[in-house]
């Protein structure tokens, strides 16, 4: 069947009317249709959006698309000024990028900028580069700026504003951000929409903090777009995905370092090699963290605290690397026991060792029912976690580690434990960097030897 309705009365349904049929028939279908409908159907937004384009209930204050590259925000960004200048005759709108260049090439003439976006709609709208203003044929004017010149933003009011990739904004931001705010003095309900690939910075962090009080941040990754090619997606993940910059770009994700963090991103991300990279080890360790007390959880739970399992091995050439995070969280002992033999029996281990406060008896009675007939270390914590740590933290420092892909939940514990014994990474406890910190210890600190001074 190849006819479908074209009064437009159900969006929807009619685009998943056209969705569900054979490509040659789909072209049939829209043949049937009169030119203005052909134009109406794809200056209808909202049904060729997805979820994370379209605006949040409400008319919050602020709304944040904090999402990876290829998500859409930019044309989440057009369609949502386009529209309040098609609704708001004579309205002034703000268009603010990094540079005065950035906003024009992206925001205003990009293919999915402003000028795009009217035309779709059969708006009349036209870029005027002596005001830098695009210009709406009923009166609306949206005008470009600069966030690197703030100044610009002190004096002028707007009804409605859409900020681009205020991550990237530099020098002035933040002031370009306050005097926009304390503009918005044309509606009685003024709008900002802030659209970011997420970086760390002051200005994004209190972006987040406003958008937050109204639950208007909209947070995507750049494969919730399904109209990007596969093959690209699957080279960029490939490529980077689960490292900083691939959580950060493709997954839209803001990481934050902390302060007194003896783990920083970047210390992790100069150390990481493809897993292909990693030479042979001449030993490979799984180190193991059991929840706390030991105690058995119900399966598939997901509750109480994860069992660190982590493999590292030790290079030829005195390095260690890090070869596979395969912790478990929410089961009993006997299965994080065998998710131990099965990790040990993949990598090669020659040793497990396990942390034998949290029911020692029990981790090696577990562990041997499991058939964990490698020699078992049990290792005794006498000091809190952190304190552990440091020494580990070190061998990362002088460029001892590497990390043979990504570890994604094991590299934000990392990145959460603090100088001074605190933790502000995920979850209840670092389990998993605990493990890490077992397996390094028993490869490269262990191999250190005090040196003393004799006497003569």
């Amino acid at each position: 069947m190849t006819e479908v309705s074209s009064d437009f009365t159900d969006d929807r349904a009619l685009i998943d009317e056209l969705a569900a049929l054979p490509p040659d028939e789909q072209g049939r279908a829209l043949r049937q249709l009169t030119l203005d409908q052909r134009r109406e159907l794809i200056a209808r937004w909202p049904i060729w959006a997805h979820r994370g384009q379209l605006s949040p209930d409400g008319e919050p204050l602020v709304w944040l698309i904090q999402a990876g590259r290829g998500f859409g925000k930019t044309r989440a960004g057009a369609e949502w000024v386009t529209e309040l200048a098609r609704d708001v005759p004579d309205g002034r709108f703000a268009l603010v990028g990094a540079t005065l260049h950035d906003a024009r090439r992206v925001m205003v003439d990009g293919p999915a900028g402003v000028l795009t976006v009217a035309r779709s709609r059969g708006l009349e709208a036209r870029w005027w580069k002596a005001s830098g203003e695009v210009r709406f044929g009923n009166g609306a004017i949206m005008t470009v700026y600069s966030a690197g010149a703030p100044e610009m933003l002190r004096g002028p009011e707007h009804h409605a504003a859409w900020c681009d990739e205020v991550g990237k904004w530099g020098h002035g931001g933040e002031a370009a951000f306050s005097n926009l705010m304390l503009g918005l003095r044309r509606a009685e309900n003024a709008r900002v929409l802030v659209t970011t690939t997420p970086r760390s910075t002051a200005l994004v962090n209190h972006v987040v903090a406003l958008a937050k009080k109204a639950d208007a941040i909209t947070q995507g990754r750049s494969r919730d777009n399904p109209h990007l090619p596969a093959s690209f997606l699957a080279a960029m993940m490939d490529q980077y995905g689960g490292t900083r910059l691939g959580r950060q770009e493709l997954d839209g994700e803001l990481l934050d370092d902390h302060d007194g963090a003896l783990w920083t991103r970047s210390v992790i991300e100069a150390c990481r090699i493809a897993p292909a990279d990693a030479p042979v080890p001449t030993r490979v360790v799984v180190a193991v963290d059991p929840p706390a007390g030991g105690e058995r959880e119900d399966e598939g739970s997901g509750q109480g605290d994860a069992c660190g399992i982590v493999a590292v091995g030790l290079g030829e050439d005195g390095l260690g690397y890090v070869l596979e995070d395969a912790s478990i969280a929410g089961v009993s002992p006997a299965r994080w026991a065998a998710a131990v033999a099965e990790c040990a029996e993949r990598q090669g281990a020659d040793r497990v060792v396990a942390e034998k406060n949290q029911g020692g008896a029990m981790v090696r009675a577990v562990l041997q029912g499991a058939d964990v007939t490698l020699p078992l270390v049990l290792v005794h914590a006498s000091r809190g976690k952190v304190a552990r740590a440091e020494p580990v933290s070190l061998l990362y420092e002088a460029g001892k580690v590497r990390h043979a892909g990504a570890f994604p939940a094991l590299e934000d514990q990392l990145c959460g434990m603090l100088t001074g014994g605190g933790y502000a990474g995920p979850g209840r406890s670092p389990d998993r960097a605990d493990a890490l910190v077992w397996a390094l210890s028993e490869l490269l600190l262990k191999r250190v030897r005090k040196v003393g001074v004799r006497r003569m």
